[in-house]
């Protein structure tokens, strides 16, 4: 599974990523976590705004930080 956080490197993109790290850590899910920072790939995937999160090529939020609830819900649907 990969899982895409795309961000500037903002305070919130930045412990976005952090966040989906140590859930996948602690839920012991085996995943790719991937900081995406450059626009040419954000803009091929249609987000214009940030913080935004990806599940194998799957864009789930665009523009604001989900709960961990969502995030756990995304990435336990995307195991079946």
């Amino acid at each position: 599974m990969l899982i895409e956080v795309y961000g500037t490197g903002c305070t919130r993109c930045s412990a976005l990523f952090e966040t989906v790290q140590a859930l996948c850590r602690e839920e012991g899910i085996q995943a790719e976590v991937r900081k995406v920072s450059d626009f040419p790939s954000m803009l091929r995937k249609g987000i214009m705004s940030l913080p935004a999160v990806a599940v194998d090529g799957d864009v789930k939020v665009v523009g604001r930080v989900p709960s961990r609830e969502e995030l756990l819900d995304w990435i336990k649907s995307a195991q079946k």
